[in-house]
């Protein structure tokens, strides 16, 4: 069975991989900011970080699964799109880009001592036969209200949505220095929350409520349930032998 990763994300391809997965990989292409907004303009108010972040995964997902963009040639299997927010005093933050940005990010959340971190997941089945599934709505599922900590997962026809969130607990004896000399290595700058806990920033988080893999950016026991609740397909079905 074949899996496409609509991302270009090395920390999901790498937990893929660890995972004995060997995904496809397919930039989706997906203006983030512009779908956020839209819906937000839709919807007359901000989202909610598990509105936010099933919104992009289901962009990203059927970016690639409609060919929206290119595939290395015809689909055969399913898609997986994901997007993750780090969310602090009712704050969502993205990727900071901006290296004072991200000084400022860890400021408050520290100040806050921690945050709970939204992982949202959307899987497309496009396997060429035997699938059996219908055509799921244009409309992404209402998940309705997730708690932090907690998970939702919805089957609508050939799609699966589903967000998974992990509340975070920071050091509280960091110190500007040490914040600095993170940011001057550039690893928070292009990842949600400015962190990361499969690399530098391992050592400032005391605590994980929640799946390790979702703060990673896929919640490896989410989607596995999403596959076999929704299509029928077992976790090592994707295994690459």
């Amino acid at each position: 069975m074949r899996l496409y990763l609509a991302s270009t994300s090395p920390a999901r391809r790498a937990l893929l991989a660890q995972s004995g997965i060997d995904p496809v990989l397919v930039s989706p292409g997906v203006d983030e900011d512009a779908v956020a907004l839209a819906e937000q303009e839709r919807l007359g108010r901000p989202l909610t970080g598990p509105e936010l972040v099933a919104l992009l995964a289901v962009a990203k997902a059927r970016a690639v699964a409609d060919g929206t963009v290119a595939a290395d040639g015809p689909l055969d299997g399913v898609v997986f799109g994901g997007d993750s927010a780090f969310e602090v005093d009712g704050q969502l933050y993205g990727k900071p880009h901006d290296p004072a940005v991200a000084r400022e990010r860890w400021r408050s959340m520290l100040a806050a001592g921690g945050g709970t971190l939204w992982s949202g997941h959307c899987v497309i089945d496009r396997r060429s036969t035997g699938s059996g599934t219908s055509a799921g709505s244009d409309a992404v599922p209402s998940l309705g209200a997730v708690a932090p900590g907690g998970s939702a997962l919805v089957v609508d026809g050939d799609h699966v949505v589903a967000v998974d969130s992990a509340v975070l607990t920071f050091a509280d004896d960091l110190t500007p220095e040490e914040i600095d000399a993170y940011v001057a290595t550039g690893e928070p700058l292009e990842v949600a929350g400015a962190f990361t806990i499969d690399g530098r920033a391992a050592a400032y988080i005391t605590r994980i409520d929640g799946a390790p893999s979702a703060v990673v950016g896929l919640s490896l026991p989410v989607l596995r349930s999403m596959l076999l609740r929704g299509f029928g397909i077992a976790w090592h079905d994707l295994w690459s032998l």
